[in-house]
């Protein structure tokens, strides 16, 4: 523990990427972001009905931990995963107390791992990677997707929305801004063209599974014994509870 320069005890949190897709002039290339202690003023936050109803909450109690002077919007989603474990141990402990399959459970989060990034697997300060559709042999160039990224996915989903109600364009709208590079082309045009007209199921498929196999984040899942003294991992749920189990919702 240690004192910042507001007098609110802080941490030091670990960030699954290491900084290393980050710029360097960026504080979160430092890989690590300095957190506050959770207090009444976060609690107020947390129960803040505009926050809930439009579903900023958990990114308005986020941004008011931070002590590092981040853009909050440069956060990988992965490392945005690490704060919330983070913030959680920090506003309530470290034991989390869930129901699944009608049963109680408690987890401990302190033993969460982080899924580090390899840093063989880029540059440092590029967040950029390639790789060829194992089925058209088409060479791309791909991002990690960030906070600022997700919103503006959900702006456009919105937008989309409007025009035809009844249709889903989740998968590809997602993949537009994951995707920047095709065949060495950066234009994104042409980047859309693709992935709405020739873009193979199963090499979009090869694609996604590449993304998972490569992200940093925190492994965000228990292990559970079913009734046939199997282990299954069973995501562990997060919501507003999750931070303020008294919030009532």
């Amino acid at each position: 523990m240690q004192e910042n320069k507001h007098q609110f005890p802080s941490e030091e949190v670990t960030l699954p990427s290491k900084g290393l897709l980050y710029s360097k002039d960026s504080p979160l290339s430092k890989g690590s972001i300095e957190m506050k202690y959770m207090t009444a003023r976060e609690e107020d936050i947390l129960t803040n009905q505009n926050f809930i109803q439009n579903g900023t909450v958990i990114d308005k109690l986020l941004e008011s931990l931070i002590i590092t002077p981040i853009d909050y919007k440069d956060l990988l989603i992965g490392d945005k995963n690490a704060l919330l474990i983070a913030a959680r141990i920090l506003g309530y402990g470290s034991d989390y107390e869930f129901s699944y399959n009608g049963e109680e459970h408690t987890v401990d989060l302190t033993k969460i791992e982080d899924k580090e990034l390899d840093p063989l697997l880029t540059s440092s300060g590029k967040n950029e990677f390639h790789f060829t559709l194992p089925t058209s042999k088409t060479k791309i160039s791909f991002k990690l997707l960030t906070h600022g990224d997700e919103k503006s996915i959900n702006l456009e989903l919105k937008g989309l929305k409007k025009i035809n109600k009844d249709s889903s364009y989740e998968l590809t709208t997602r993949l537009k801004h994951i995707i920047i590079s095709i065949n060495g082309e950066y234009e994104k045009e042409k980047i859309r063209d693709f992935i709405d007209n020739k873009l193979l199921a199963r090499d979009a498929r090869s694609l996604r599974k590449k993304i998972a196999d490569i992200q940093p984040d925190v492994d965000l899942s228990y292990d559970y014994e079913d009734n046939n003294g199997d282990l299954v991992k069973v995501p562990i749920p997060i919501g507003l509870n999750f931070f303020w189990p008294d919030a009532g919702v």
